[in-house]
């Protein structure tokens, strides 16, 4: 297939197209950086990062999201269309997605607004897979109102979601109230909005107020108040006054964050470029002529590539 006639079919939504230039984007194929560099990317398209802890719910949380995206139109009148990244860990043998997530969110698979991809972190510590940024450009190329990530839920390491997507909502449970001392430093610094699910759990009210108070010591970043939201998403409940705060959010004025975002993105991908040649297997290879000889020094070594 030529490669405007794939550019075309991710510009008009064609499912299978899209798939096929996530796979040539994904695995690094030689069609891969014209593909990037010919598509024609909407910027006005917001992506959410939905990230928390283990357990928090994100992937009911997302299917919630989902339903009430799917039961509303866009500006134009037409059904809304959403494209999900679900980014999982990574099978030790394969290296390819443990497919948790799309299993998760299976209600979904058949409906025609809804496109899915799981991703395999690949290693990335963040919680985001190498390639995110790119394929999120792919997604952005498509015709879909709503973009979504998911990450896998690694802790504090998954402050990396802040520099992909354009609002990131913690998603929380009142559980953790005793975690909020830890979670200052790392994951409470990176929430446009934070959601308390499973709020029918004992604690919901506490850890809610307590999470204001948290957010109200934090450092202001421009105009916009950071809203705590309530969840149920088992049933279905706060799924639109979450939907509400994500298009508050992404009507919100700021051009300096934006504009940090692409510098962070450009350094990403300038930094993948850099690397792309460069493997482990490689080093390791290389490490086992020389770690025995005397003398031997990290620092010198790692000069030579």
């Amino acid at each position: 297939m030529d490669l405007s006639t794939l550019l075309q079919g991710i510009q008009s939504g064609d499912r299978r197209l899209i798939a096929r230039a996530i796979t040539i984007v994904e695995n690094g194929l030689p069609d891969s950086h014209a593909l990037l560099s010919g598509l024609s990317i909407r910027r006005e398209v917001p992506v959410t990062g939905i990230t928390g802890p283990p357990g928090a719910g994100k992937s009911t949380l997302i299917n919630a999201l989902i339903r009430e995206i799917c039961s509303r139109t866009n500006a134009k009148g037409l059904p809304n269309q959403v494209g999900i990244l679900a980014v999982d860990p990574s099978s030790p043998f394969t290296h390819g997605s443990l497919l948790g997530d799309r299993l998760r969110m299976q209600e979904h698979f058949n409906n025609p607004q809804v496109f899915i991809r799981s991703l395999a972190t690949r290693g990335a510590l963040g919680g985001l897979s190498a390639k995110t940024v790119e394929i999120c450009d792919v997604l952005r190329s498509a015709p879909f109102d709503y973009i979504f990530i998911e990450t896998v839920g690694v802790g504090q390491s998954e402050v990396e979601i802040i520099s992909l997507a354009d609002t990131v909502a913690v998603t929380l449970v009142p559980e953790a109230g005793d975690e909020i001392q830890a979670l200052k430093s790392g994951i409470m610094e990176i929430g446009d909005i934070f959601v308390v699910n499973k709020s029918d759990r004992e604690g919901a009210d506490r850890f809610a107020a307590g999470l204001i108070r948290t957010l109200h010591e934090r450092p202001a970043a421009g105009t916009w108040n950071i809203p705590v939201i309530k969840t149920i998403a088992s049933r279905n409940e706060g799924s639109a006054e979450l939907l509400e705060a994500i298009d508050a959010h992404a009507r919100h004025p700021s051009p300096g964050k934006k504009l940090s975002l692409m510098a962070e993105r450009a350094y990403r991908l300038i930094q993948h470029q850099r690397m792309k040649d460069l493997k482990v297997e490689q080093l390791e290879h290389a490490l086992r002529e020389e770690y025995d000889k005397p003398g031997f020094n990290l620092y010198r070594f790692v000069t030579r590539f």
